[in-house]
């Protein structure tokens, strides 16, 4: 049996958490291996909707939770996410769920940097989420970063908050605030500590013995490979590597246990936040999108730019996370256009592209090039097989994989976890 990797293969908010659910039930873990939560994920099982942002999808299902150490944790979101959750009727115990206890934290002053850089771009903004992800990579990578191990440790912590806030304070200054508040930070973590630490454990050491003990393993990916931060549309990026690789460094597992790399790919494109969109549509049928998709942020409720099927995009981020399959996900939201159309390229200054160039202004200057297709009228929306889809939907779903040169393995035909269309078994394959 194959271990798989779920990724969005877009900007993300391509219906992964739907998708990892309808997964996870058949796995024996869960890993989220990178992001925060500024992941947004929406589960609809029955009557209940939960809307998860930093755990891992399986925890809905019972399955194995982890978080790894390329996840950077924001203590207090998690406990505010957790009892959220359990409120729902969800069992998060330490039998179910372990954070990495190498695992970077997002602190307080992460979150003010954020807002302060975002407040002072005008109209230069990235777009972040305001949860002080990118500031808590920084100090990762800059080697000042509080883990969760130091959580037991906190009477040894003065010369790394030398360390960070010396950095800190510097940029704080020059925003004309205040320094860290160090017995604040220190009181807030001292509180925090005990309720994180229950989960926290070598992870890496878990999942080598869940794998040698022949279990299966989905990987969890956030947000979209057209976000990752060396082949997105820099610098209209999240902070980490959203590419299916990141699944090993992320989760303390080598490269050959990723397996299956399933890429979520939305039948539509839709963006959050500032950045390019050659495909956006600003008119009603960007709207009719929209409105039928219920495009608005998970997480931060911020309604999302719409816009035709790019499979120039598709097509290069399928390359560069080596999927083997695609997802394909709100068909339904297509059903009763008279046409519908594909990206198939790009126009240039003149010249035709088949792939998106990595300079900004080249990428917002791109024209695409689109082939027209015929819609359908009939609905796709909660079919199960092949058989309940429209001819034309069904040449639609075969055009596509021809131009992204990826088979597809899945079709998602509403939230429902159930209205899926199974066309190749990831966990077989």
């Amino acid at each position: 049996m194959a271990n798989v990797t779920v990724i969005g293969a877009q900007w993300g908010d391509e219906g992964k958490g739907k998708i990892v659910d309808w997964l996870a039930s058949r796995a024996d873990a869960v890993v989220r291996f990178q992001g925060g939560h500024n992941a947004g994920h929406t589960l609809v099982v029955g009557d209940q909707v939960y809307k998860l942002s930093l755990l891992p999808s399986g925890i809905v299902t019972g399955t194995l939770s982890i978080i790894g150490n390329g996840v950077v944790l924001d203590p207090w979101a998690l406990k505010a996410e957790v009892e959220k959750l359990t409120a729902q009727g969800v069992s998060i115990t330490t039998d179910n769920f372990a954070i990495a206890d190498n695992c970077p934290l997002i602190l307080p002053l992460h979150r003010e940097l954020d807002g302060l850089r975002e407040a002072a771009a005008g109209s230069g903004k990235i777009g972040t989420t305001g949860r002080g992800i990118g500031p808590a990579y920084e100090d990762k990578v800059g080697r000042r970063a509080i883990r969760v191990c130091d959580l037991a440790h906190l009477d040894a912590l003065d010369s790394q908050l030398d360390r960070l806030c010396a950095h800190h304070d510097a940029l704080r200054a020059g925003f004309g605030q205040e320094p860290v508040d160090r017995a604040a930070l220190i009181d807030g973590l001292r509180e925090i500590a005990p309720y994180v630490l229950q989960f926290a454990q070598p992870v890496w050491k878990r999942l080598n013995q869940v794998r040698k003990a022949g279990a299966r393993i989905l990987f969890e990916g956030a947000q979209g490979v057209l976000l990752d931060v060396d082949h997105g549309t820099y610098p209209f990026v999240t902070s980490s590597n959203t590419v299916s690789g990141t699944a090993a460094s992320g989760s303390g597992l080598g490269p050959n246990a990723t397996g299956f790399v399933l890429g979520i790919v939305k039948a539509y494109t839709t963006r959050v936040g500032s950045g390019p969109f050659p495909t956006e549509l600003e008119d009603a049928t960007g709207q009719k999108l929209g409105e039928r998709g219920h495009e608005f942020g998970t997480v931060t409720g911020r309604k999302r730019r719409c816009g035709w099927f790019d499979a120039v995009l598709v097509r290069q981020s399928c390359a560069i996370s080596g999927v083997t399959g695609i997802a394909l996900t709100k068909l339904d939201v297509l059903d009763g256009f008279d046409k519908v159309r594909i990206c198939t390229g790009y126009r240039l200054h003149g010249k035709v592209l088949d792939y998106l160039p990595s300079h900004a202004a080249d990428q917002a200057g791109v024209e695409p090039i689109y082939e027209e297709m015929d819609g359908w009228h009939d609905t796709t929306a909660g079919a199960r097989s092949w058989a309940d889809l429209p001819a034309q939907a069904i040449k639609y779903i075969q055009r596509v994989q021809e131009l992204i040169e990826t088979p597809v393995a899945l079709v998602s035909t509403s939230p429902e976890r159930e209205d899926t269309i199974l066309v190749r078994d990831p966990f077989v394959d």
